[in-house]
């Protein structure tokens, strides 16, 4: 049966860097996937940049809805804007970054209902598994 979830509904996650809403999820009821709001505000002044992340098991697939960034991935620097989708593969460390001067939106999708289980983040780039 179909469901709607309104954003209201959305889990709010507590992340570096970002404001993260999982607005479909185990715990909305999906079987295998999950779906993320993302909003990056511009960088301030002096502050410092957030660590990748790595989903050890299962890829992510970041689409942008508006405002421009980088994706930066350990195989490249992807620059994106507002209709722009990246696919970084299970393993890959990544982490998405406000270029521009308005918030950065993105939808996050994975084919998994729970990536918590799966997921890792790092405090910077050099730390972590494999630094």
């Amino acid at each position: 049966m179909a469901k709607l979830v309104p954003l209201s509904d959305a889990r709010e996650m507590n992340l570096p860097g970002r404001r993260s809403r999982e607005v479909v999820g185990a715990t909305a009821g999906a079987a295998s996937s999950t779906v993320r709001l993302v909003e990056i505000e511009p960088d301030k002044p002096g502050a410092k940049a957030r660590g990748p992340h790595v989903h050890l098991e299962f890829e992510e697939c970041i689409h942008v809805l508006t405002g421009e960034g980088v994706t930066r991935t350990e195989s490249g620097e992807y620059p994106v804007r507002a209709g722009d989708t990246v696919l970084v593969p299970a393993g890959e460390r990544h982490a998405t970054y406000n270029t521009g001067s308005d918030v950065l939106r993105l939808i996050c999708f994975f084919p998994v209902n729970d990536i918590g289980p799966g997921t890792v983040e790092f405090p910077s780039w050099d730390s972590g598994i494999g630094a």
